[in-house]
Parts: structure tokens; sequence; C-alpha cells
């Protein structure tokens, strides 16, 4: 199953859909990194690359190339290889856990998948032959992602500006998350909170989320944007997991049970 852009994650120019079942744009700044999500045993950074946009906008084109994973002294990055021409069968996606790159099998078999002997509850499941996988930590989150390209039509279109020696191979994300707490925060995360409440005005075309220097963090792997909680003990008033609605079946798109609802 491919990522879909009407599931909680990211896609395109980054369009999130938050744990409320709302979408946004956070456009972020190209070359740069950002909080996604930050609880206490968890923690999703971004990298972002783009365009500059034309001469009428203010802003960027931005796509996420990467993102880095922080759980249990773990570090797990995903990403999509710069390219030039996009070949579909050729394997786009890079995969590597504490410093050691994942080798998946090269050919799609039903239910094949990669499991490490570090991590025992880790898995990597191949959801296409090439470019696509299904990353799952037993018990705490679930990613899937697809490399994708920008493509001539689409840069004709928009007006990416796409060259000969990049094609702007960047990720489509659905994200599924199984324990988060109710202090849990980043761009995607602070969606799933009890007090969240969304701002964005429901008709606008493209509703966005600023703040970005709230967002930033120094590098992929660092865990220091200023909403940060990643391996911060909160106490009982902060840990106050979301068990109650771990039983609710969701419209994901991941097949499975999480807090991904409307609230």
């Amino acid at each position: 199953m491919q990522t879909r852009c009407n599931t909680p994650g990211a896609c395109g120019d980054p369009r999130f859909i938050g744990g409320d079942g709302n979408a946004f744009y956070f456009h972020g700044r190209r070359d740069a990194d950002f909080c996604v999500v930050s609880d206490r045993d968890l923690h999703i950074n971004a990298h972002f690359i783009g365009k500059s946009g034309h001469s009428s906008m203010s802003r960027d084109f931005t796509w996420i190339q990467a993102i880095a994973v922080l759980f249990d002294g773990h570090r797990l990055y995903l990403g999509a290889r710069k390219t030039g021409t996009w070949d579909d069968a050729v394997e786009h996606l890079e995969i590597i856990l504490d410093g050691e790159p994942v080798y998946l099998p090269a050919d799609l078999v039903e239910g094949a998948k990669w499991t490490s002997s570090r991590v025992p509850e880790l898995s990597v499941t191949r959801t296409k032959a090439a470019n696509g996988v299904l990353v799952a930590l037993h018990g705490k989150f679930s990613v899937r992602a697809n490399a994708v390209p920008i493509t001539e039509e689409d840069s004709r279109v928009h007006r990416y500006g796409v060259t000969a020696d990049d094609c702007l191979a960047h990720l489509e994300l659905a994200f599924k998350f199984d324990a988060l707490t109710d202090d849990v925060h980043g761009v995607v995360g602070q969606t799933y909170r009890s007090d969240y409440v969304n701002h964005f005005d429901v008709r606008a075309s493209m509703p966005t989320m600023g703040g970005d220097a709230t967002f930033t963090t120094s590098s992929l792997f660092a865990a220091d944007c200023s909403v940060a909680r990643y391996g911060v003990s909160r106490g009982n008033d902060g840990a106050a997991v979301l068990s109650e609605l771990s039983a609710v079946t969701c419209a994901s798109g991941m097949d499975g049970k999480g807090v991904v609802c409307k609230k």
C-alpha cells in the first residue's frame, strides 16, 4: 500500500495531517531540520530540502528528504538519496540504524521483512519492490515511507525548477503512534495532545503553521528544539499516556489501531 495524502503524516510541500485529522502546511526552510514529534521516549526530526520560489513567492518550495527517529538510546535514519534521473525500479531509500546500514532483500516477497538483532522490536518491511517500506517499532510507532521524485510535468506546472542532476527525491510519509503521552509536542506531535486547539482558518486553501524557530533543531539527530520532550521526565502530570484511545479503530490508512482519530 502506498502512502496517501489523506492520512496522518507528511506529503508534498509538506502537507501534514495531524492527530486531530486536520490538514495543514508547514513549509519550514530548505536545508534545515525541524522536530516533527517530540515525546518522553520518542523524537522524530525531518530534514527539509527545497528550491527558491519564483519571484511572486515569499518562501521556498520545500520537501522532506529524510527523517531521524530517536528512541531508547537508538538512532534511526530514513532518507531518499539525491538522484538525477528517476527510475522507480532502482532503490533510492537509505536506512541506517545506529550508524549501520540496513540492507533489505532485493526482491519484494509477501511478508518479507528485516528484523534488527540489536533492537528485536524493530522491523522494516518492503511495501514495494523498491522505494517503499514500513518501519515499525512494536508498541510505539509505525512509519510508512515512499521515496518519490518531482516529475518533469509537476516541475513545469508548479515551476519547481527541477534540473537534470537533481529530481528532488523526497519522502511521502504516514505515521501511526501507539503510546504517546499528553505532553507530546512538535509540528505534528502537538496535534495529538488532549489540550490541542486548532486555530487554522478552515476556509483557507492552504492553512499554514508558522513558528519555524520553535521547531528548529541544530542537526538532524539533535533533540534540542525549544519544545523538545525527549529524555525528559516530567512526572505524572506530563506522562499521562493516551491509553484510553489505544483500542479505538481509526481511519489511519495504516491498517491498525492507534491515536490518529479526530478528537
